[in-house]
Order: structure tokens, then sequence, then C-alpha cells
């Protein structure tokens, strides 16, 4: 009897000494020597050996989805972030992730040897996104524009961006320092994309241009104002035949749009050939610098940089976006000065006073009247104009659902009526050499 209660005893202490051990974290022996700890000798028939209750089962294979994870998670814990951007090399330079830099490009050599070389500025994100180019006074005495580029991209954080915004304040220098249109031969550079390495001056700078910093782009905005006395109600000058165009347009707000194909040699129609969606951006009139619409500019290009995903900041608009697919111009029929009866961006409807044109030797007025429904886009500033000369340029209201293409047009209109692809057209309408 006493020696059953004797084993008993140890067989008490001995499954103890085993429960208890494995959470003993400050024993040193190996777990072989643990029966050590138990003095009282112990019958054979109850010595355990412990190693043939430790199992070690198989791993489950890993799934896909598991395997991914364990990748993202080595990744990151080697600071290498999936969604992070590599380096941008262009104009010959290295520009970094979380970086802004101001860079150059040649536009050629001027009359004394030397290397005339417009600013670019780079703004390169940390993370991974659209490259966005930002292009203003390619016809020199276009003001607004310039300005635009330059707040848009000095507000500009890099470790905030998400993509790549390229900005060129100026693009004809020679027209802007000599507050010109065109460049010093009197040609329009918008008339020479995507240029010829070998041609003219004007075909050397449009192909050093696109070449150079365009092909870098996933989307062009180009900056332009009315032409010649002429003020522009802020507008989208889009190929609304192209689907990316139309889904690039989208993301501008309510700015009004206009459809035009553009003239074939226009940055915006070299660059849309090119599979890169490109628009122009009309706003205001050349040589002088209006406040209210650059600070239209730049909301509607904050608004595009926060739909397109490169700023977490988006703006919303709550007007509709206009469309317009096709407009018309209204030119007087008699000599004059004009004084205009309606502001910019006015609806009209057909009948409706636009204005007079009154001889200042007599006493005569004549009314010019609007033939369509529609929008004032554009407009002449009051001047002496002579008979034939644009007065005003109405967007004709339509269901944007239904486009019409360019042979359905009013004859009167000429699709180089924009200052993108503008109507008088004063450089020599000489070929460009072959060669």
């Amino acid at each position: 009897m006493k020696n059953r209660t004797y084993t008993d005893i140890l067989l008490f202490m001995l499954v103890i000494g085993i429960t208890v051990f494995p959470y003993n974290l400050s024993a040193t022996e190996d777990i072989n020597n643990a029966t050590d700890i138990i003095t009282p000798e112990i019958p054979v028939e109850f010595n355990i050996d412990l190693n043939k209750n430790i199992s070690i089962e198989p791993d489950e294979p890993e799934t896909i989805e598991e395997l991914l994870l364990e990748k993202e998670n080595a990744l990151t814990e080697n600071n290498l972030d999936p969604t992070a951007q590599s380096p941008l090399t262009i104009l010959k330079q290295t520009v970094q992730p979380g970086e802004l830099r101001e860079l150059s490009w040649s536009v050629g050599q001027s009359f004394s040897g030397k290397t005339v070389k417009p600013r670019v500025v780079v703004v390169r994100g940390n993370q991974s996104g659209p490259v966005l180019c930002l292009v203003a006074a390619i016809h020199g005495d276009e003001l607004n524009g310039i300005e635009i580029v330059r707040r848009v991209i000095r507000n500009m954080d890099p470790m905030e961006v998400n993509g790549t915004v390229i900005g060129v304040p100026i693009v004809n220098i020679y027209g802007f320092t000599a507050n010109s249109r065109y460049l010093p031969d009197r040609r329009d550079l918008n008339r020479h994309f995507p240029g010829n390495p070998t041609g003219s001056a004007a075909s050397r700078i449009a192909y050093r241009f696109f070449t150079q910093i365009i092909n870098h782009c996933d989307y062009v905005v180009d900056f332009h104002t009315g032409s010649f006395k002429r003020n522009n109600l802020p507008q989208l000058r889009a190929d609304m035949n192209k689907p990316n165009v139309r889904e690039f347009v989208g993301h501008f707000g309510s700015t009004a749009v206009l459809h035009k194909s553009g003239h074939g040699k226009s940055l915006r129609a070299a660059a849309t050939l090119a599979g890169i969606p490109t628009v122009a951006f009309e706003l205001g009139q050349p040589g002088s610098l209006q406040e209210e619409y650059v600070e239209s500019g730049i909301k509607t290009i904050n608004t595009l940089i926060g739909h397109l995903g490169i700023l977490n900041k988006l703006r919303l608009w709550f007007e509709p976006q206009p469309i317009y697919y096709s407009s018309r111009w209204v030119r007087v029929n008699s000599g004059g000065i004009l004084m205009s009866k309606v502001k910019i961006g006015a609806n009209v409807k057909p009948g409706q006073l636009l204005g007079y044109i009154i001889n200042p030797l007599t006493t005569e007025e004549i009314r010019i009247e609007t033939p369509v429904k529609g929008r004032i886009l554009g407009m002449a500033l009051n001047q002496f104009m002579l008979p034939g000369y644009a007065a005003f340029h109405i967007g004709v209201s339509s269901d944007s659902s239904s486009m019409v293409e360019e042979k359905q047009l009013d004859n009167n209109e000429n699709p180089n009526d924009e200052s993108d692809e503008v109507e008088y057209d004063m450089q020599s309408s000489e070929e460009e050499e072959i060669h």
C-alpha cells in the first residue's frame, strides 16, 4: 500500500515537471537533461522518452497570394516601394525621384554664335504616375500661359507629386524677347511641328523641342491667347474625334471645349498624331498679363492634376462641361470702328445685337447681329476694322452626343481661325525646303 502511494506521488511530480519545464524561460540545460531535476529514482516502467512527444508537422504549400504578399513585404523591408519611380533622363540630365530640377534646352545659336537655352522645370515625384507637360509662349506675345506655368510649378512639392510635371514657360524665346508673335524670320513656330532637323530655322527649333521634350510626355497642355487684338474666353481646343483626347479633356472640370482637328503642323495636331493627348488652352488676349485669366487657368490646371492623380488634392467643379462641336465667325461687312455690346462668354441667340460698326466720318452705325445660337468664345477688341475682319467667334450650341465632322462646318468658317492655328497668318506661304 505504501509502495503504491509512493509511486502515485512520484508520478504526480513527474507530470508536473513535464508540464512546467517547457515554460521555464530561465532554464539553460538541454531538454534532454530535463529529467535531471527530478532526484527520486523512477521505476523503469515509468521512464518516458520525451522526444517521442515532439512532432514537427510539414508546412502547407504557399498560395500565389501568400507568395505575392511575402514579396511585397520583402520589398518594403528593403525600402523598395513597388510604386516608386525610377530616375528620369531628359535633356542629357538625370532627375531623381523627389527632385525639382531647372534644366534648359537649346533652340539654336544667336547671331553671336552663343547658344540660346530657354528654361525647363522638371518636378519628379517619388511615386509613379503620368508625365504632364505644360507649355507656353510658342507665340512670343502670349503672356498669360507663361505666368500660369510659373505659378503652378512654383507651388509643387516633389515629395507630394505622383508622376512628373514638366513646365516650359517660354518656348519661342526669340519672339518673347522681341515682344513678337513670330520668330525673327517672320515664321509662325506653331506651323512647323514635329519639325525637321535640316529644314528652316522654325523647323529646326520645332524638331529639337518635339524630340527632346514632347516625346517624354504622356499629356500636353499648350497655352495660347487670342491673336491680333482679340480676346478669348478660357477654352480648350481639342480633337474630340480622338478617344484618348476626349478622355483627357474630361479632366479639366467645367472649362468650355471647342472641337477642332487643328492645323496639321501645330504642336497640338503633331503631338496628338504621335499618340500624346494634347489640347490648346486658350485664354485672354496677347501682349498683356491678365490676372483674372491667370487665376482661372491655375484653377483649371489644379483640377486637371487632381483628376490625373498627380496631386491628391481634388478640385471639384459642379458646373457641366460645355462642348461645342462647331463654331462660327461673324465678320463685318463695312469698314469702321467696332463697338461691342456683348461680353466675352455671353450666350446669344439668332438676331441678337452683338455691336456696331461706326463710321468715324459720319453718324452712320451698322448693326452686327448673330446668325446662330451659341456662346461668345472669342471677340475682337474695339478697334478699326476693314470689311471681312472677324469680330465675334461663336461656339454653336449642339448636342455633345452628335459630333460634327469638318466637312459639315459652316462654309464661312476657316479651320485656322484660332490662335494656335491663327486666321490671319502674316508669314510667307513659302513651302519648306526638301532636303
